[in-house]
């Protein structure tokens, strides 16, 4: 994903609304053509639990992303913070969405807290298959 310069801005992290909005004015694309523009990029933690014990593995991994909320709503620029479940598929994701101005930013701090939720989120017993995943945002 490759992202327009920053200007006149030497960190995301310096930048006002009114120039953070000027600099995506020319969205960065996924496509030759430049027609796939996207403005935010999403970083997803995924992770599969178990139905065992009422399905304690997915009340462990809500108290852990309770835990780590304010660390995760606290990522510079954080448009947005969603957690999704599905019952049927078993599915316990978390989607963290930044401007894309602001995702290498991010991207170099490893998407800190990532690293450590993963980590206490491979202690819970019931808890399968974690992964991660990258990808861009537009509203239609």
């Amino acid at each position: 994903l490759k992202c327009p310069p920053l200007a006149q801005a030497s960190q995301p992290s310096n930048l006002f609304p009114f120039q953070l909005a000027s600099i995506l004015s020319t969205m960065p694309t996924i496509d030759d053509l430049g027609k796939v523009s996207f403005s935010v990029i999403a970083r997803e933690w995924r992770c599969k639990f178990s139905e065992d014990a009422g399905k304690l593995a997915l009340t462990k991994a809500q108290e852990l992303l309770e835990k780590y909320e304010s660390q995760i709503k606290a990522v510079p620029h954080v448009k947005n913070v969603q957690r999704i479940v599905c019952g049927g598929c078993l599915d316990f994701k978390v989607i963290i969405s930044v401007p894309a101005i602001a995702f290498p930013d991010w991207e170099a701090k490893k998407f800190a807290p990532e690293e450590e939720f993963l980590k206490e989120l491979t202690e819970i017993d019931g808890i399968t298959s974690i992964e991660t995943q990258t990808y861009t945002l537009t509203e239609m």
